[in-house]
């Protein structure tokens, strides 16, 4: 693991989780974990909103307004990324222990947990769930004193050649306040596609906004490479 996150553009970013998630499903390792913050800024979403109408007159009106459009591979709703951003990828063999029931939610547990307990240590307000007018809202955001902090999605695929699922789950950490800019982009892309959701700049919180000086990335690295080996060996 690096001593600070990859300093990535947003498609180099998106990039570097799916060739963390191909290396694992070869076998190349049985775990990772993947932190990167952006260089330049960008809206991404699942592939399926490319499907909307006037899909393309958003893309260009975003583009002007310095919000280009980029598409991922997991799926929940527009994101807004840019340095104000850090994105942690984890990603793991599903061990055979655990079976297939209550995978997704396992996946959740592992990203989720290590994040809500760093911010108890700061002395935060950590939990989970939806937050009326969050962006990319569900119910494994974590929150911070209320208002949404990380934005959460997985993907599953089939590795090591087809016998065992590998899953990329992914976090979305606001660190800096860029909320209305990022809320404005959001809020322009569902209007130009006729998506019936707003969003507020105040269901949002950065983490800096309430502890602007803790070592986060030395914490959290911490905290994931204890989650990393605390995976079952089977």
């Amino acid at each position: 693991m690096s001593e600070q996150p990859l300093a990535l553009t947003v498609a180099q970013g998106l990039q570097a989780e799916q060739d963390l998630l191909a290396a694992v499903c070869r076998g190349d390792a049985e775990a990772g974990v993947l932190f990167w913050r952006p260089t330049d800024q960008a809206l991404v979403m699942p592939r399926r909103l490319s499907r909307q109408d006037n899909f393309e007159v958003a893309c260009a009106e975003l583009a002007i307004a310095g919000w280009p459009v980029l598409l991922r591979e997991t799926g929940g709703e527009p994101v807004p990324q840019s340095h104000a951003t850090v994105n942690v990828a984890l990603v793991y063999v599903a061990p055979r222990s655990e079976g297939d029931h209550g995978r997704i939610e396992n996946a959740y547990e592992r990203l989720c947990q290590p994040l809500c307990e760093v911010l108890r240590e700061w002395g935060g307000v950590a939990s989970l769930g939806e937050i009326d007018g969050a962006f990319c809202d569900g119910r494994y955001n974590v929150n911070l004193n209320g208002r949404k902090l990380v934005g959460t999605a997985q993907r599953w695929r089939q590795g090591l050649g087809g016998k065992r699922p590998v899953v990329l789950v992914h976090g979305a950490l606001l660190l800096d306040n860029q909320r209305e800019s990022m809320v404005a982009a959001v809020n322009r892309f569902n209007q130009c596609c006729g998506i019936d959701q707003h969003c507020r700049a105040d269901s949002h919180i950065a983490l800096h906004e309430v502890a602007p000086a803790v070592p986060w990335f030395e914490r959290l690295s911490a905290a994931y490479a204890e989650v990393i080996a605390g995976l079952p060996q089977d």
